[in-house]
């Protein structure tokens, strides 16, 4: 059976954001790429509605509201969002935080949003499409859905083993991925660029932006570096925009 990722991250939460220390003055998309500095996928903030999804510990929601966004952050980890609560405190920043799934968005009204982002939370979706289709209605037409999730092709090896890498796992094969991290057990869920492609067009967004970071060059490196970064695409980024409804 597919692990409670909810209750994993429940567990997970301290020790990842000891670890992690992520910053709170701009998007971070995933490890050991470059940020919303250097990617300038996102435009200029200020007076927007921004929803994170997956927001985690919100240090992305803080840097959108310290930049003028409304900053409104959704996540299934009762821990992730005490440590995002506590976070806002001590960083002086207004965010709406929200405890539920990340498709679960009857709290917002249709059309209200200029902005939806996610950084690595989708891979933890096995029905992306129902996020998809929730995100479009409350987005503007025309808004961005912008997210980030662990690159398809990297499933294919096991990061821990020796060179040279070989490949362990098919790239059609869509079955959960069952792994452990410090002792606790998380599911994801492969989604190829083909379904991702395909599921958006089919929930009427236009994608315009698919990104394969390379690693930033030098250092220094996060607790999830592996030298198989250089040679195969960890992170991938997606910008499509609402078409209409």
């Amino acid at each position: 059976m597919p692990t409670d990722n909810a209750a994993a991250w429940d567990r997970h939460s301290a020790a990842y954001q000891e670890g992690a220390r992520l910053p709170t003055d701009v998007a971070h998309y995933g490890p050991d790429i470059g940020s919303e500095a250097d990617l300038r996928l996102l435009g200029d903030l200020k007076g927007k509605r921004v929803l994170e999804l997956g927001c985690g510990g919100a240090q992305c929601s803080i840097a959108f509201s310290k930049q003028g966004a409304t900053a409104i952050g959704v996540d299934f980890s009762a821990e992730q969002l005490s440590f995002a609560r506590r976070l806002c405190d001590r960083e002086g920043a207004k965010v709406e935080l929200h405890h539920s799934d990340l498709a679960d968005l009857a709290f917002l009204r249709a059309d209200c949003i200029d902005l939806a982002f996610s950084a690595y939370a989708f891979g933890y979706v096995e029905d992306l499409n129902r996020v998809f289709r929730q995100v479009h209605r409350v987005l503007k037409v025309g808004a961005p859905l912008v997210f980030s999730l662990p690159h398809p092709a990297y499933d294919l090896i096991d990061d821990d083993s020796e060179q040279p890498l070989l490949v362990r796992r098919s790239y059609f094969d869509r079955s959960p991925i069952d792994y452990e991290h410090n002792g606790i057990a998380f599911t994801d869920y492969h989604h190829t660029i083909g379904d991702l492609y395909t599921s958006l067009v089919r929930a009427s967004y236009r994608v315009d932006t698919i990104l394969e970071p390379e690693p930033v060059h030098g250092g220094p490196r996060s607790q999830h570096w592996r030298d198989a970064f250089r040679m195969i695409p960890r992170t991938l980024i997606v910008r499509a925009r609402k078409e209409g409804n």
